[in-house]
């Protein structure tokens, strides 16, 4: 992967892939593998972008794919995820973890089931519900019931932790 397009096609785009990753991970070592991988999926599918989204859709789409693909491979057991360290450039972004509150969401964002998960993730990330339904497959009525209904679970899952 060359280093102009990192830099101009992913690392803009950093922070929701370490959103994603993070939330499908719950170890340094596999976000890191994860992110990695992400990164890698990117750079192959890169011609295949057609346009008809925006960019950050098609990042967003490419990063939970991955991320799904991957914890589905480790739940049967397969570990075939190899990884040098994340960029330095991808560590400065994570700062926005560094948050007592988002990191109990996100804690809480893990017991959803992996649907649920992108989907709340792509609403924190202000995506509206039509461009959510695109990324996710679903339909825009869909997306909003099933919103609601994720921020009514993540109440209770973090009220219980009181």
């Amino acid at each position: 992967m060359g280093s102009d397009f990192y830099q101009l096609s992913i690392l803009p785009f950093a922070g929701i892939i370490i959103k994603i990753c993070r939330a499908y991970t719950n170890s340094q070592q596999d976000f890191e593998d994860y992110y990695q991988e992400v990164c890698l999926q990117i750079w192959r599918s890169k011609d295949n972008f057609n346009q008809e989204s925006e960019w950050s859709t098609w990042i967003y789409r490419i990063s939970l794919n991955v991320c799904l693909t991957y914890l589905k491979r480790r739940k049967d057991g397969d570990k075939a995820i190899v990884s040098d360290a994340l960029p330095e450039e991808a560590i400065d972004d994570s700062k926005a973890f560094v948050s007592d509150e988002i990191n109990e969401l996100y804690n809480a964002i893990k017991h959803l089931s992996e649907t649920d998960r992108a989907i709340i993730l792509l609403y924190l990330e202000e995506k509206t519900y039509e461009e959510i339904a695109d990324i996710i497959g679903s339909n825009t009525n869909n997306i909003g019931v099933r919103i609601k209904r994720i921020k009514d679970r993540l109440n209770k899952i973090i009220n219980q932790k009181d």
